[in-house]
């Protein structure tokens, strides 16, 4: 018996590594175009970086919705593909598509038309208010590729396709760190754009990825990006994905909101503290992308599993993902730590500004680990197992009626230091810690989502 748990255990861990490993290098890409910006416009000036830092909320609002919707697909898909339900698939991929675009071209319509507006949210600093419109108006294409790119990787990320996905990210990537060098500097003969070539060079890079996305598709046997399904009327699977995707939808636009007013709340305590928040994200990102690598990988693999029907073997490799992800944070934690004397010694600053980011960079070394684990079981382990309601409840009571109002008394009621107030937003994580936990080892959350007979004509 013992042996056959070992030769389990093996598969599950060769398994979970074959999938994190591009996942991995997906994140730690996208952590180095983020990481890109913020050092190349170090060299055009502060106010540049705290305009892009704070006109890139928008962005991470709209991820935070691609990635909802693209949970969404990628419950249902994972199980249908351990079931071998192909079209399935397809349509779902039909119906993730008609929500992501629809967010597409409302966040596109608003960056391109009422970038001010937009702006003035976050800020009343009239320089920062003009940097930030004219890199949204640049950032609207973006958005519009990105609506369709998300779901579809999504989906291929789903039936465990992560290198092909994962190439598509690296080429795209490449390219967004090499056309923000040519665009920020005016390399090669190109204008000199400051923070505007950031958002041209993301745009540009986002269409060459769409391209790559029809190019795999047409390559493709069985999932492709066929606009067609977007009309496909399947009413128990449009039921599935929107009982499933909105409570992942609201849970990630409730908490991605919620963190962007932390933006907010440090956007109105100075320029400095703008500043250093955004070199501190990047840094954060960095530390996170193993533990976050993970929980994805996980989630895919549990799903496959729950899909053919094998829910105690679920449960036991949910543990295993558990007793991972816990190490992946500490690692993550040792790798802001290490960071730390680079990012002071390189970064160009204020004095105050570089106060502020020595210790808050400290912060982070703890905060990864609060963050890994309730990843990797709220957007991992339970949504591998249809569970996506107990995320949106815990994380909406955590944020809007604990982090947020605590940040706001912190910051203008009690005004307490710019750092006292960083380190009281940073305890959102570690606050829902018994709840999540709890939910995980009542075992509520396993669920075999997939039907039978979805398309007997009757």
């Amino acid at each position: 018996m013992q042996k056959k748990n070992r030769l389990k255990d093996d598969v599950f861990y060769r398994q979970i590594f074959k999938l994190v490993l591009p996942i991995v290098i997906q994140n730690l890409l996208s952590a180095a175009v983020s990481s890109a910006d913020v050092v190349m416009l170090n060299y055009v000036g502060q106010s540049s970086i705290s305009a892009v830092s704070l006109a890139s909320q928008y962005a991470n609002v709209l991820f935070m919705v691609f990635y909802g919707l693209g949970t969404g697909a990628t419950m249902l898909c994972a199980q249908y593909y351990g079931k071998g339900d192909m079209k399935a698939i397809q349509v779902v991929e039909g119906i993730a598509l008609r929500f992501s675009l629809g967010f597409a071209m409302l966040f596109a319509g608003a960056a391109f038309f009422f970038p001010e507006g937009m702006m003035r949210l976050f800020t009343n600093d009239g320089e920062l208010i003009a940097i930030g419109a004219s890199y949204l108006r640049f950032m609207s294409v973006s958005y519009l590729c990105w609506g369709i790119i998300e779901v579809y990787l999504a989906v291929l990320r789903s039936i465990g396709r992560v290198t092909v996905s994962t190439a598509m990210n690296v080429l795209a990537f490449s390219l967004n760190i090499v056309l923000n060098a040519v665009f920020i500097f005016g390399l090669f003969g190109a204008p000199k754009l400051g923070a505007m070539g950031v958002a041209i060079a993301t745009s540009a890079s986002r269409l060459i990825e769409l391209a790559a996305c029809f190019a795999v598709s047409a390559a493709s046997r069985d999932i492709k990006l066929d606009f067609r399904y977007l009309f496909a009327r399947n009413r128990p699977l449009f039921s599935d994905f929107v009982r499933l995707s909105l409570p992942a939808l609201g849970n990630d636009i409730s908490w991605s909101v919620a963190f962007s007013m932390y933006s907010v709340i440090m956007g109105h305590m100075g320029t400095d503290a703008v500043a250093v928040n955004s070199f501190v994200v990047v840094v954060r990102n960095f530390g996170t992308i193993l533990c976050f690598g993970m929980a994805s990988a996980g989630g895919i693999l549990l799903g496959n599993v729950i899909g053919e029907g094998k829910l105690e073997e679920a449960r036991a490799d949910a543990g295993k993902l558990m007793k991972l992800n816990v190490l992946t944070g500490a690692i993550g934690g040792l790798i802001v730590l290490a960071a730390t004397p680079f990012v002071l010694k390189y970064a160009t600053l204020t004095e105050n500004a570089m106060h502020y980011l020595k210790y808050m960079l400290l912060i982070n070394t703890y905060y990864v680990m609060g963050a890994a684990v309730n990843t990797t079981l709220i957007a991992g382990v339970f949504r591998a197992g249809g569970d996506s309601r107990f995320g949106f409840v815990c994380d909406t009571i955590d944020m809007w009626c604990y982090a947020v109002p605590l940040g706001f008394l912190a910051a203008f009621a009690l005004k307490l230091p710019v750092l006292w107030v960083y380190f009281l937003l940073c305890t959102d994580e570690f606050v829902k810690w018994p709840w999540v936990i709890r939910h995980y080892r009542s075992g509520k959350w396993l669920n075999n989502i997939t039907r039978d007979d979805l398309f007997i004509e009757n």
